[in-house]
């Protein structure tokens, strides 16, 4: 039987897999190969270095700059859009009738193409991106990238109907599903990928409770704060560590106050994993009920308890493997009683059942595959 190929268009450098939105697409690469489809991966690059890594993974491997002159600000498509508007990948992707998947609204440029009329073209929406950048913006203390977020947020709103030209939407989330299905046609529920093939968390007890996250990231940043200031002020007999890359400068103040909190930036990914498993309790706050956070997928394939509040797992099916405080004063509570309790055996089990239904890489793109091929 001839071998599938499919066009993987990706925003970014896919490796290594150290942010959310490359890890869903570099595991979803790993995936195809698995399962025997052949990947002709398209990058756009703009900081980060060739990765001949995806070679392992991926039939060809094309590179493409990303077009970053602030004359694109003007443009009136979003700046996540134009600035990917590579003719040299449309040539490439003319040299076959294989379907395209086009990672995220950013890698979209070419949807609306006459010469791709009558492709498969398939949309991964990895948010309801209008509205991310609409959280970006409210949590942004630099009045010019607060403007950026909110002019890019308009951009995108208006840029969302384009999708309807997509041959399939394949959204990340329940809840993004709920929203696009509303809209379009063909609106496929995939979940994220990732790195895990089973559960490792360990039964018993740490010392310490766990915040990571990409710090530079606006939401994050208001996140990793909220703990500092409202919940760990006066828990000064419980540890705090928050792990992360570019934290602010008033995020190191404020730590820098507190004895029982310590900021470890710029860790390598393996040392950020290593702190996962040994935390008793991963912290994970967000303001922004968007997509999913892969965040959240790693703690519980490789953490004790996870401590979250309503907007991180909002119709995502975790809710029973999550304990959940929605202010200040309820995480203070819940991290004193998670801080007498062992995680169990049983607790890992169950994990591992519910994970194994839902967030498996293997079913969910078999599914993925008999629906649009």
């Amino acid at each position: 039987m001839a071998s599938k190929h499919i066009h993987i268009i990706s925003f970014d450098i896919p490796y290594p897999a150290n942010y959310g939105g490359v890890i869903d697409v570099f595991n979803k690469i790993k995936t195809f190969a698995e399962l025997g489809t052949k990947v002709h991966l398209h990058c756009y690059e703009y900081g980060r270095e060739r990765a001949p890594q995806l070679k392992k993974y991926c039939s060809s491997v094309n590179y493409y700059p990303r077009n970053v002159a602030r004359s694109k600000l003007f443009n009136s498509l979003p700046y996540i859009v134009t600035s990917r508007d590579s003719v040299k990948l449309l040539k490439n992707l003319l040299k076959d009738d294989h379907p395209v998947l086009m990672e995220g609204l950013h890698s979209c440029y070419f949807l609306g193409e006459k010469a791709l009329k009558g492709r498969t073209l398939i949309v991964r929406t990895h948010n309801i991106e209008h509205d991310y950048y609409q959280g970006l913006a409210k949590v942004e203390s630099n009045i010019f990238k607060r403007y950026y977020f909110y002019n890019e947020s308009t951009k995108l709103e208006h840029f969302e109907p384009a999708l309807a030209k997509a041959t399939h939407i394949a959204a990340i989330s329940p809840n993004d599903t709920e929203y696009y299905a509303e809209k379009f046609k063909s609106v496929i529920h995939l979940p994220p990928f990732h790195p895990h093939n089973r559960v490792t968390s360990q039964a018993g007890k740490g010392d310490f409770v766990l915040y990571h996250g990409n710090l530079g990231v606006g939401e994050n940043n208001e996140a990793a704060l909220f703990l500092v200031t409202k919940v760990f002020k006066d828990l000064r007999s419980v540890s705090l560590v928050i792990a992360g890359s570019k934290p602010s400068r008033q995020l190191k103040e404020e730590v820098d106050k507190r004895k029982n909190i310590t900021l470890q930036a710029d860790l390598p990914s393996k040392e950020i994993y290593t702190l996962i498993k040994q935390a008793h309790i991963n912290i994970l706050p967000t303001f922004q009920a968007t997509g999913i956070k892969l965040k959240l997928l790693t703690a519980l394939y490789s953490g004790r308890h996870a401590l979250v509040n309503n907007e991180m797992i909002v119709n995502t099916g975790l809710d029973s493997l999550c304990h959940i405080g929605n202010t200040a004063d309820k995480m203070k509570q819940l991290v004193k009683k998670l801080m007498e309790k062992s995680f169990t055996e049983e607790e890992r089990r169950t994990r591992s059942d519910l994970l194994k239904e839902t967030y498996s890489n293997i079913n969910n793109l078999q599914n993925f595959i008999t629906q649009v091929y």
